[in-house]
């Protein structure tokens, strides 16, 4: 039996932290190139620190002159992302910063095993769901991110001009009977322009929003805040911490209330299982939630680069489902083509979608018109509950 009482802590980081700066530059070189040929391979990593971008990987089109092309557009690409965040300031501005742009050609070895409908690597992945939440995610990551998403908006909106686009945020929920209750610690970090704001300024600040994003009743006397408690933070970004690609897994999933196969997402396209893959397996997860089926459950998938089906398909629902593991397990093979095309084409993956998903969680967004973040949807539960 899962324990009932306890308290659990996650944490997000805003766009504007060095890491997710970086993921972001790598999903939008890998949009800008699904848009040129929705079967694009792409698997772009990127460093950031002070004054500095270095671009590496590598990038497959079918057409040499158009790769030729993209390649001269990458710098372009990077500084308008580091605009969008918001960074022009001292040691690190789109303006000045240098960008180094290394990517080259993609292996023709996997260019070749990808092309036959086998996955670009081996790996493990999982996806996961839980009725803590409408999104069906944890609780703790979901208003980790819904604060600092908030933050955001009101910083480019200019409602909060003194805010800086470097963040953190993190909460202690405690839980009754398994039902996410209250707020127990809370920290919040956000960098700010102005040298003389204390952290009781900043705190002045940011409280009416966390209090604004959180449920009613969350937060009370008991408590405790931490916001910026090491005082300033003005220094931020690339320029007071390095970032790199695929560094923050767990902010990017569950926040540590589910398994990690290990694998990164940004800057891979969809041949690539580590992204595609989880996608896949969070959407089962979520419609074996959704279908009633079970209040907690964990896909695992498993591959082998070059081969198609998955090895295996493994169902955790820690005790609360109303049918056996088993039978989840056979019902997620059946509603579902889980070769690495038939994820792709079951979740219209090629498109350019993906730097959207790069910042505030891969996972508990609402589907979008024009195809992101399609893995959330819930249109699997008839065909899984025929499967049983």
């Amino acid at each position: 039996m899962p324990r009932q009482n306890y308290v659990f802590t996650s944490e997000s980081v805003s766009e504007g932290h060095p890491d997710k700066l970086c993921d972001q530059i790598s999903d939008a070189v890998l949009d800008a190139l699904l848009t040129e040929e929705p079967t694009a391979r792409v698997a772009c990593e990127v460093f950031a620190t002070s004054d500095l971008v270095v671009i590496g990987g590598e990038i497959g089109l079918s057409d040499p002159a158009a790769r030729a092309a993209h390649m001269e557009r990458v710098p372009e690409i990077a500084r308008a992302v580091i605009r969008d965040i918001g960074y022009d300031q001292d040691k690190f501005s789109w303006r000045t910063c240098a960008v180094q742009n290394v990517l080259h050609e993609q292996s023709p070895q996997i260019w070749d095993g990808v092309g036959t409908g086998g996955a670009g690597d081996q790996g493990i992945m999982f996806g996961y769901a839980v009725d803590d939440t409408s999104e069906l995610m944890p609780a703790p990551i979901q208003y980790a991110h819904a604060i600092l998403r908030r933050l955001a908006e009101v910083r480019h909106s200019g409602e909060q001009p003194s805010l800086g686009p470097d963040a953190k945020s993190q909460l202690s929920v405690r839980y009754e009977g398994g039902v996410p209750v209250g707020v127990t610690q809370i920290v919040v970090s956000h960098q700010h322009k102005d040298e003389g704001q204390t952290s009781d300024d900043i705190r002045a600040i940011v409280e009416p929003y966390v209090r604004e994003v959180l449920p009613p009743g969350w937060l009370t006397d008991e408590t405790v805040w931490h916001v910026n408690p090491t005082g300033k933070f003005v220094i931020g970004g690339p320029d007071g911490d390095a970032g790199l690609t695929g560094r923050k897994i767990i902010v990017d999933t569950y926040g540590g209330a589910a398994p990690h196969g290990g694998g990164a997402f940004s800057g891979k396209d969809p041949t690539k299982v580590d992204r595609s893959a989880a996608y896949a397996a969070r959407y089962l997860a979520k419609n074996v939630v959704a279908a009633g089926l079970a209040k907690r459950c964990v896909i695992q998938l498993s591959y082998a680069i070059g081969v198609s089906e998955p090895l295996s398909i493994y169902a955790d629902t820690f005790g609360t489902g109303t049918v056996r593991d088993a039978e989840i397990e056979r019902a997620v093979a059946q509603a579902m083509d889980l070769t690495p095309k038939g994820i792709r084409d079951h979740l219209d993956l090629c498109r350019p979608i993906y730097r959207r998903t790069a910042a505030y969680g891969h996972f508990g967004r609402a589907p979008e018109a024009d195809g992101g973040f399609s893995w959330e949807r819930t249109d699997l539960t008839a065909a899984l509950t025929r499967g049983l």
